[in-house]
């Protein structure tokens, strides 16, 4: 059984609103829901199915496994998120002869539609939550982001596959 290593100081206290991991899940919460709006409303995909699109989209075909992999989806939702855009005709699985335990996934033509439509949004949305940034500023944070987001990978052991936000 492990124990949990006690503040050094006991009046310490948790400020949920000045604990970095916190903001960190929550600027991307609110990232997340504000962009799944825009798939939402003018899709008809959720947030799940946006990030395979993504991925899809950028890196074209992918197995579920390296699906999860980059979009730090447990692979559950991805499997679900899959199963709908295969329903909908936005993407298709291919069986993987080198390993028949799963699939590659594609875009449609269907699918690739939906990607660039939505890609300008997504930028679109980018560059107004980052107005007022100066590009020194940008820079930094994401140095800054990068580090931290090694440094978690690190603490987390390596494992990929939990959705924090």
């Amino acid at each position: 059984m492990s124990t949990k290593p006690l503040p050094q100081n006991q009046n310490e206290t948790l400020q949920l609103e000045r604990f970095l991991p916190y903001r960190l899940n929550v600027v991307g919460t609110l990232a997340s829901r504000a962009l799944g709006r825009i798939y939402s409303e003018q899709f008809g995909i959720g947030i799940p199915e946006w990030r395979v699109v993504a991925q899809l989209g950028e890196f074209g075909k992918l197995t579920s496994r390296d699906i999860g992999e980059l979009a730090q989806m447990h692979k559950t939702k991805v499997s679900r998120a899959v199963s709908e855009l295969e329903k909908r005709g936005f993407v298709s699985r291919a069986e993987n002869r080198q390993d028949r335990r799963e699939a590659f996934v594609t875009l449609t033509a269907a699918g690739r539609r939906v990607y660039e439509q939505i890609v300008p949004l997504a930028l679109g949305f980018e560059a107004r939550w980052v107005e007022g940034i100066s590009p020194d500023e940008l820079k930094l944070f994401e140095r800054v982001l990068s580090i931290l987001t090694e440094r978690g990978r690190h603490l987390a052991g390596g494992y990929r596959g939990e959705d924090g936000a």
